[in-house]
Parts: C-alpha cells; structure tokens; sequence
C-alpha cells in the first residue's frame, strides 16, 4: 500500500513558507454546556457555508459519534487522512498535524479541542495542534464544552461529581477571535439523549443518572452563560476604553497569589485566574522558598503549580524568605499589587499559633492598603494530606539530632560529680548552638526539647524524676530551655539566610561568569566553547548546540563545541523550537518524551539557533533551573547577535573601501582616457576635411564610429562617479518639454534610423523645473537603449504628458522585449543580457535612473503583453513661475 503522507522535505519547506506570514489564523470556538448541544452540527453547517463561498475548507478531524446528520455535513468536503497509532495493543487514529500543513487549507475544522493526543505525538493535547495551525496562518474552527475549560472545571466537579481530566488553558479563549455559543435548554438536551442522539445504549442511561441529570446541565448552562457574557463584556470594555486609552490593562487592579508545593495551590492559580479574567488585569503567582528541604515528588508538584500557572497567563515570580508573610509582601508592594489571594489555612492551630499565626493571619497583620482575598479550596484525601504535611526536614537529620544529644548525655554522666549539675546545662546549649548550624528547625527544636528533659531527668535533683525541688533549678531549667530553642533558631536561621545568599550569589556568578566568558571571545566558535563549559560546570548537563541562518534552516549537525550529538528525533523537536521561537523537549508539553530540552537562540528580530540541554535520565531540572537556563540562551543569543552584526559592520566596510577604490579608479580612467580622444578626434576630423579615397572615406567612418562609442563609455563612467558622489546637485531652470525631447533625439540620433522614431506630445505641457542637460541625456539613454536592442524597421514611440503634477514620458518599443534574467535587476550597473549586442557596457538605464531620481522622479521599465519593452519616466511638476520670473 502506498504511503499518502506527505514528503518530509516538502513538508518542512511548507512550513517554512508558512511561518513567514505576518497574520496568524483565525479561531473561532463553537462552545455549549455539554456534549450533544450541536456544536459539531454548526460547525459543519458553518464549513459548508464558507465552503460555498470559495474558501478551501478540510477537515481536519471530526467525530460524528454515529450521528447520520452529522455524517451527511461531511459530503463534498475535503478530508485530511489521520494518523494510525498503536497504543497498549489498541489501535487507535489521531489527528494528522503533519498531513493538514501539507494542505495548507484556508480553514480547517478540528473537533474535540480539549482531546489529549496519545503517546509520542508532537503534543500531548489537541489544543496546541491548534496553536501551531494557528502560528502557520491557517484558521481553525473547533469545538469545546464548558467542563473542559481549566479555570472552570473545579465548578464542574463540585456541581457534578465527576473529576475532568481533559481541559484547555483559558488563553484559548482569549485567543479566539470568535465564540459562538450552542444553547439549547436542559429538558431538550435530555430528550435528545434519550433520542440516542447523544450517546447510545447503557452508557445514554448511565449519563442520564450522573451527568445529565437536569439539575446538573442547569447549572452547567448558567456557567458556559455566565463565561460568555464575561468575555461579551470584556470586550465591550476594551473598546470603550480603547478609545481614550491603548494600555491593556486599564483597571488599575494587580493581583497576586502564593503558589507552594501543595496540590492545593493548583485550584487557588484557577481561582485567580478566573478573577483576573473578570476584572481585566494581570496577576502574578510568586514562590517563596523558605528554606525548607523539598522532596523530588514535592518540587515536582511546585514545578507543575507553577507552570500551570504560567499556562494560564500568570507572571511567574521566585523569591527566597525564610518568612513566607513577609516576602509575599513585598514582592507584592514592589509590583503594586491590588488583591492577594490566599488559600483557607487547613493546618494545625496550635502549631500555626506557635508560629505566629497561619499565612492568611499574617498576610492581613501586614497587608495595609492591600486587600487579602481568602477563598476554600477543596480538601484531598487524608492520605494526600498526610503526604504533604510530613515532617519538612529529611528523617536522617532528627536520627543526628538524637544521637548527638544522647552523646553529650553519655559524657555529662561522667563528669557530673566533678563539675556539677548546672555546668551540664552548657554542653547541652553548645550543642544544640552546634546542631543549628547543621540542621534544619525541626532537628533543632527536638534536640532543644530533649535537652532540656534529659538535663531534668537525669541530672536536676531528685533524680530519675521530671519534679524540680528547687526554685532556682526551676529557674535554670526554664531560661536553659527558651535559650536553647531561641540560639538554636537563631542559628538555624542564620544558616538558612546564608544558604539564600549563597545560592544567589551562585546565580548571579554564573551568569556573570557566563556573560564574561563568551563576551570575551572572539569567534563564534569561542563562544559556544565557553557557554558549553559554563553550562557543564553549572547545572552539569551535557549541551549541543544547532545553528540556523542555512538555505534548509537549521543545522542538521550539532557544533563542534557540543558534548553530545542529538539524533533524528532530537534534531527534529530542535527544528520546531527553531521555527515556532519556543521552547520544546523534556520538560515542556511539546513532544515531552525528548531526551533534551530545547531552548531557542532568540533576539527581538530573529533565532539565531537552538541549545539543547539534556540532563541524565533520573534527573530533572526545576523550573528555577530551567529559568537560569533561559537566561543563559537569552545571553548567548545577544552576543552571537552581536558577533554577527560585527561580522556584518566589517563587510560593510570593506565593501565601501572597495567602492570608494572603484570609483576612484573608474574617474581615474575616464579623465585619463579624454585627452588621447580628443587628440583622435581633431586627427580625424581634419582627415575628413581632405579629399579621400573611397577606402580611405570608409576607415575613416569606422573610427569615428569608434571614437563615437569610446566617447560615449567615458561620458558613462564620468556620469556614474558623478552620481556617486556627495557633490552632485541638478542645477534646474526652467524650459519646455518639448526643448527637452528635441534634445534628447539629437543626443540619440546617431544610432536612430531615419523614420524609426514616432513623437507623440500632445498640447502645450506645462514648463519643467530641470537640470535639462540630465534629463535629457538621461532620455537619450532610454531611446539608445530602445534603438541598439530592435531592428532598423521597428518602431519606436516617445510620448510626454502631463497627468496632475505629474510629467510622463514613455519609450516604448515593439522588440524582442526585455530577457527575463535581467528584468528584477535591470537598473543595476554593469547589467546586460546574455544575448545583448557587443560595445555596450549595462551602465546606460542606471545613470538614466539616477538622473531622474535626483529630481525627485522615478523611472521604471518592464515588458508590454503584445511585445516590446516600455520604460516610464516620472517627474514632479512644480507650481508654475509668473513671467516676471521667466525673464529675471
């Protein structure tokens, strides 16, 4: 069977031409509250419309779901073949991205936005299929119901029951240029489910139960309601501000929420992202890194919070505080924040009482102006709590905290006869100092607690008792305790700010120690060698780097600075980093099973290359990793940037000195080459006033003829270094148009044939404020041009006219007409066709040019449709002198 996929070369060169549109393409979602409403209907019923309209429609991928109505729309359209796929021994068919760019349709209808594509496909969701359409300037026409939208789907689940596991990000629909909503009533919905037009059999019964019970879809309806009069009415603001104010944001509000390693925070970036939605305004998702030990499984969970909440539109924001409150705050003040929102404390009381209160009650102690928003989201399992609030510093450190108590206990047995009971106290309090600089608070806290009860315990008397008989050891014991934990934390704190400062300085050197690296440099070469080196020794990944700016695009082989080579597959993720300007590969949602992650080489204007970065296979790189490592390409980008404009700086200038010589020499020539004319000249002139020969009068003829062509060459060249210099200047007066042609046929006559030339000016045109000598030559030119490329029997017309304030003359011919490789770079000097008579030198139609555009004209030259060349010259009219002008 063969193979109807498309040629991958083809391909890539199609996206190529694709991608170097302006305009993205169209989308346009046909949204409802549930499945069955009609969306596919109408958006076929739509795809026939503009399909009779002549618009090229394919479809993409439609569902009909046994629908015969459904089934009956797809007649007569164009259907994109889809991509077989085994998954798990089950065989299954996709989309065909590859297939749809190949088609380059118009539009194309793609079903099912929120669909999640299986294994190894380009993208893991339907939805950015859609977006790289969309990047390639195809529109696109799509379904979606009002559960799979993210910022929504926590509603659904409360109000149904049923966990939504496909969903979109809400900058879908604000990217959508069009949302036509399909509304239908519950009770008709139900009718149609039972109808069987919606699902069949047992599973219609079963939604009918659960899903599709009336209360559900009633609610259901007023959300997709609700969501689309959100979207009518910030539409409806954007215009009516549009009008006074082009700032985006015109409601002056900023909002802001925590984002940490619990699950929880996924529903709070929801939550602020339907609030930031309704009002209008950006928002920002900050990380606090208190200084607490995350476990891989938890820095994942905070990595995928974050990144969803970028996903959703957020501005990401990292900070390093061991106070979370007090960072929160002033990241919020910095960026002038409006509204916080805050997560309902679900923790213990009495700890968070210890601590000084939860997060909210600190947030609204120190809010001041600031509004603290504190919304409920939904409880986990308690097994999922109980994951989350596990103890934060690692098991190994309390076992250290132990022994190291029971240790110094050991030694003060032994010396508590010679040195007494209270001096014990002081090993105790040394260790614990010593711990907090080790440990982390919980370690600390504990050895402090242990302390104070084995000092108690086993050396406060009575012994073997925790009852204290004296005051002053009571005393004792009370300061020894709240001493203990006070250095210890202290301490402990002293330790954590260290590790903030430290890990920043970490940061900032490396990429000052990046920066001077490759700026240093001095080939390009050099650089990738250095980034490469500072990468390796930074996050300890190995690093290739693939550089574009080729015919093809972009490289198919590593540099030779890489430390590993990507293969077919990697190359491939690598070129659509390349050509979309985004990141792609491990870590990202596009084509995710990639060794490596693929970062573009981009400036404000263009990608340079990409860099992949591929981390050993158990390893992962948080998002704060992964930032630094932007910042890096963002670096490297600018200095190859600016290695390459130094390259280009230095063309530039060899080129000039280049030109500069030319025309220096060419000058040179002409001026040299006039004096032994001239002397030729009067030679032969006083020859011809002699009588001669036949024969004689015959040589004679031919060096004239001669020198007529020398003569011409040097006025050429001398008129081309006058162009180019910075002194020349028309010098205009005043004269009529037909004192300009006369002239011009008198400069051309010697090669005109005797009834060759038709003249055509009709009336009186207005005067022309010229330098007439340059016109005219320039003229002469064009009419040279027209006689030396056509017989002596074809005809040749000269027309001048005045349309408006502007003057046109036309040569045109009805010769062999302009040669085709010649035609884009026909004023170019030194240009002439392959088959052009010998004795010319190309530099006649540029000199023309530039005469007429020193006076502010233009000329332009190009084949008729019934044969021939024609050239049209265009000159400005001035406003005409008064007479008493004329004669001054």
């Amino acid at each position: 069977m063969a193979d109807d996929r498309p040629n991958p070369d083809a391909l890539l060169a199609s996206i190529q031409r694709e991608t170097s549109r302006d305009k993205r393409g169209r989308l346009k979602i046909f949204f409802g509250m549930a499945p069955g409403v009609g969306k596919t209907y109408a958006m076929l019923k739509d795809a026939r419309q503009r399909d009779t309209e002549g618009i090229d429609v394919v479809v993409g991928y439609i569902e009909t779901h046994g629908r015969s109505e459904t089934a009956a729309l797809l007649e007569g359209l164009v259907i994109a073949p889809r991509r077989a796929v085994k998954y798990r021994d089950v065989a299954m068919e996709e989309m065909d991205l590859d297939a749809i760019i190949f088609l380059r349709p118009k539009l194309v209808l793609v079903d099912e936005l929120a669909h999640t594509n299986a294994p190894d496909s380009r993208h893991p969701k339907r939805y950015q299929d859609v977006l790289e359409l969309l990047a390639l300037g195809i529109d696109v026409s799509t379904t979606l119901n009002v559960q799979h939208v993210e910022s929504r789907s926590d509603m659904v689940r409360q109000i149904t029951g049923a966990s939504v596991q496909e969903t979109v990000p809400d900058s879908i629909l604000e990217l959508a240029d069009e949302i036509e909503l399909i509304d239908i009533s519950p009770e008709r919905l139900r009718e149609r489910l039972a109808e069987g037009k919606v699902y069949l059999g047992p599973r219609a019964e079963a939604a009918s139960q659960n899903f599709f019970k009336e209360d559900n879809l009633t609610a259901l309806r007023e959300i997709a309601l609700r969501l689309t009069a959100e979207r009518v009415d910030q539409q409806l603001r954007n215009i009516r501000q549009g009008r006074v104010i082009r700032d985006v944001w015109n409601s002056g509000e900023r909002l802001m929420v925590a984002v940490g390693p619990s699950p929880l925070s996924m529903q709070l970036v929801r939550r602020a992202r339907r609030m930031a939605y309704t009002l209008n305004a950006p928002w920002l998702a900050v990380s606090v890194d208190s200084g607490e030990r995350l476990s891989p499984e938890t820095q994942r969970q905070l990595d995928k919070n974050l990144s969803h909440a970028r996903e959703l539109g957020a501005e990401v924001i990292f900070t390093r505080d061991e106070n979370i409150a007090r960072a929160l705050m002033r990241i919020a003040q910095q960026n002038n924040v409006s509204r916080i929102i805050a997560g309902k404390p679900l923790g213990n009381r009495l700890l968070e009482w210890l601590r000084g209160g939860s997060l909210v009650d600190q947030l609204i102690r120190l809010s001041g102006e600031i509004d603290i928003y504190v919304v409920t989201a939904e409880t986990l399992s308690q097994k999922r709590s109980l994951q989350h609030f596990r103890p934060r510093a690692p098991l190994r450190e309390y076992i250290h905290a132990v022994i190291s108590v029971a240790g110094v206990t050991v030694g003060s047995l032994f010396l508590v006869n010679w040195i007494g009971y209270w001096s014990i106290a002081l090993f105790y309090l040394l260790a614990v100092i010593l711990q907090g600089i080790y440990l982390g608070r919980g370690p600390v806290l504990l050895a402090a607690t242990l302390s104070a009860l084995l000092w108690d315990y086993l050396f406060i008397p009575p012994l073997y008792t925790f009852y204290i008989g004296k005051l002053e050891d009571g005393l004792m014991f009370g300061i020894f305790f709240i001493v203990a934990l006070v250095t210890g934390q202290l301490t402990s704190r002293i330790q954590t700010q260290e590790r903030d400062e430290r890990q920043r300085e970490q940061r900032a050197q490396a990429l000052y120690r990046l920066t001077r690296s490759i700026v240093t440099a001095a080939t390009t070469d050099e650089v990738l060698a250095h980034a490469v080196t500072q990468i390796q020794e930074v996050f300890g990944v190995s690093t290739a780097f693939l550089m574009g700016g080729s015919q093809f695009g972009l490289s198919a082989k590593a540099h030779s600075a890489s430390t590993f080579h990507p293969d077919e597959k990697e190359i491939g993720v690598a070129t659509w980093a390349y050509r979309n300007r985004r990141n792609a590969g491990r870590f990202t949602d596009t084509l995710p099973s990639a060794q490596a992650f693929h970062i573009p080489l981009t400036t404000s204007e263009r990608t340079i290359g990409v860099m992949a970065v591929r981390p050993p296979a158990e390893e992962t790189l948080t998002l704060d990793q992964r930032d630094l490592l932007e910042s890096f390409a963002h670096q490297i980008a600018l200095v190859l940037e600016k290695e390459k404009l130094r390259h280009d700086a230095e063309a530039v200038r060899m080129l000039g000195k280049s030109d500069q010589l030319h025309r220096t020499l060419l000058n040179s020539i002409s001026h040299e080459l006039r004096t032994p004319l001239s002397v030729i000249q009067a030679a032969t002139d006083q020859l011809t006033s002699e009588n001669l020969s036949p024969r004689q009068k015959h040589l004679s003829d031919e060096i004239n003829e001669a020198l007529d062509r020398l003569k011409r060459l040097v006025k050429n060249l001398l008129d081309s270094a006058r162009l180019e210099s910075d002194q020349f200047e028309p010098k205009k007066e005043w004269g009529e148009v037909h004192d300009l042609v006369e002239t011009a046929i008198e400069l051309a006559n010697p090669v005109l044939s005797k009834d060759q030339l038709q003249v055509r000016v009709p009336g009186k045109p207005p005067l022309l404020h010229a330098d007439f000598g340059l016109l005219a030559q320039a003229l002469a030119n064009l009419l040279h041009n027209a006689a030396i490329h056509t017989s002596p029997k074809t005809r040749i017309t000269l027309e001048a006219e005045a349309l408006g304030e502007i003057l046109l003359i036309r040569v045109a011919d009805k010769g062999p007409g302009i040669s085709p490789d010649i035609l884009p770079n026909l004023f170019e000097k030194f240009q002439r066709a392959s088959d052009a008579r010998p004795g010319g030198t190309g530099l006649g139609l540029s000199i023309a040019r530039g005469f007429v555009e020193a006076h502010g004209g233009s000329l332009e030259g190009h084949n008729q449709p019934e044969g021939g060349a024609v050239f049209i010259m265009r000159l400005p009219l001035e406003k005409q002198p008064e007479p008493a002008e004329l004669n001054t």
